[in-house]
């Protein structure tokens, strides 16, 4: 029998999952193979201090996923691989795009045991064939009222008709503009912004006006005397930990801003992406300027990319039905099982508790961080998935970024968020690209070593 025992230390969410993924964890890693057995149900219960029955189900849930079998007197023990199966394991590893800002995926917050079972029990209730079909434009009403509730802490109350339901924020971004905006409009935008709004832009043929800094955020003053000189159409603000200088505005700016586009007739579009992580969370714009915010509010990084759902709060009833028909027309509808999980988890609480373990591993991986290199003027919030790193003059920091995706961190250039001449020399970091504590540490002390002089390895580009 094998000493195994799952560390539930840092674990959140239903433990018989997290016993559940630590054996499957165990058994990736070789540290249990084929045949061998497990300890006894009841022993390992009273080892790590929990009842029975959530040893139980944590056992009955490995058997259904193929991990392990039981035997009447040899117990329980690991299966060996079925036949057929040698092919997918060996199969080459999906790739993942290092240029994006990756949330973490770290084995304590049993993300896939989380989609897995919630899945599971979609698809076994009543009505499940539903949810396999098509849905109406705009989302499913339970999804916009799930919608109107999971943003009620940032806009208070909001009725369902004024959400909408998108396939991710980027969905959401681009049917704003196409319907909000004409070739040749003006957007005003931070001097640093999101690459996805310089796409949208560029698609579309908007202009992009960049305010004066590059401290990030939207600075209402300089918003204001853009208004007075370029008449533009919209701004586009990323209120919560920016990305990528990870600059969170305060609520008084945040109600200068909704001033200044009431005072001009300007439209905002307010990208919340991040709106989510923050323990306490700030008024968004669009509570102060409902009648002039364009509102999106993403899961994806506060839970996963593969929740593919973003809601967005539109100024009213006829803007919500003309968003949905714009939606419909570039993808039809937000996945339907994405949208149903994500309001399942927003009923029973999951997903209050899904985002609470995002922003523990966040501000776990921001201390590794920060306590190697706040000596080099690192910008970065406690509970963000990203950082925002300045380079010493001389250093190039394509050639910078390309050395520390080679080592396992999504690192991108300031050139692919300027929306100026010349940018900053200066990295974003994505925190949750490394797969746990120890390899962000590692990495992050080796990006102390090439900032204090040490040459790093060639970079191979090809």
């Amino acid at each position: 029998m094998t000493t195994w025992m799952p560390d539930l230390g840092r674990s959140s969410g239903p433990k018989y999952l997290a016993i559940a993924a630590a054996l499957a964890d165990a058994i990736r890693s070789g540290r249990l193979k084929p045949g061998d057995a497990l300890p006894p149900q009841r022993e390992l219960a009273r080892l790590i201090g929990v009842d029975l029955t959530t040893v139980t189900r944590a056992f009955n849930e490995a058997r259904r996923r193929g991990l392990i079998e039981a035997s009447g007197r040899r117990g329980s023990y690991v299966r060996a691989p079925a036949p057929g199966r040698s092919a997918l394991a060996s199969a080459a590893p999906l790739s993942v795009d290092w240029r994006m800002n990756l949330p973490p995926t770290a084995g304590t917050l049993h993300l896939a045991e989380r989609f897995a079972e919630g899945y599971r029990m979609l698809l076994q209730a009543p009505g499940a064939a539903a949810r396999l079909q098509y849905q109406e434009a705009g989302g499913a009403l339970p999804d916009r009222v799930a919608g109107a509730a999971w943003l009620a802490p940032r806009l208070g109350a909001l009725a369902e008709d004024r959400v909408v339901v998108a396939a991710g924020a980027q969905n959401a971004l681009a049917a704003i503009c196409r319907l909000l905006l004409a070739p040749g409009d003006a957007v005003v935008t931070g001097a640093l912004t999101f690459p996805g709004m310089k796409a949208v832009a560029e698609r579309f043929g908007l202009r992009l006006l960049p305010l004066p800094g590059e401290a990030g955020g939207v600075d209402p003053d300089g918003l204001d005397a853009l208004c007075r000189l370029h008449h533009p159409k919209a701004v586009y603000v990323m209120p919560t930990m920016d990305n990528p200088t990870t600059v969170t505005l305060d609520a008084a700016c945040r109600a200068r801003i909704a001033a200044v586009a009431s005072r001009h007739g300007l439209w905002v579009i307010e990208d919340d992406a991040y709106g989510d992580l923050p323990a306490t969370s700030l008024p968004a714009i669009a509570r102060t300027a409902p009648d002039r915010t364009w509102h999106i509010a993403s899961l994806a990084k506060s839970v996963s990319p593969a929740l593919r759902v973003a809601y967005v709060a539109v100024p009213g009833t006829g803007d919500g039905l003309r968003l949905g028909a714009e939606i419909h027309a570039a993808c039809v509808m937000a996945p339907p099982l994405n949208a149903a999980l994500a309001s399942h988890w927003i009923g029973d609480g999951s997903l209050t508790d899904i985002v609470a373990a995002m922003r523990a591993e966040n501000r776990a991986r921001h201390a590794v961080l920060a306590g190697v290199l706040a000596g080099h003027g690192l910008a970065a919030d406690p509970e963000a998935p990203h950082a925002w790193l300045p380079l010493p003059a001389g250093r190039d920091r394509e050639t910078f970024a390309a050395t520390l995706r080679q080592h396992g961190l999504a690192a991108v250039a300031s050139d692919a968020f300027a929306t100026v001449d010349r940018p900053p020399n200066a990295v974003r970091l994505s925190l949750g690209s490394p797969a746990d504590l120890g390899a962000l540490g590692r990495v992050a002390r080796f990006i102390d070593a090439l900032l204090n002089g040490t040459n790093g390895p060639p970079v191979a580009l090809v």
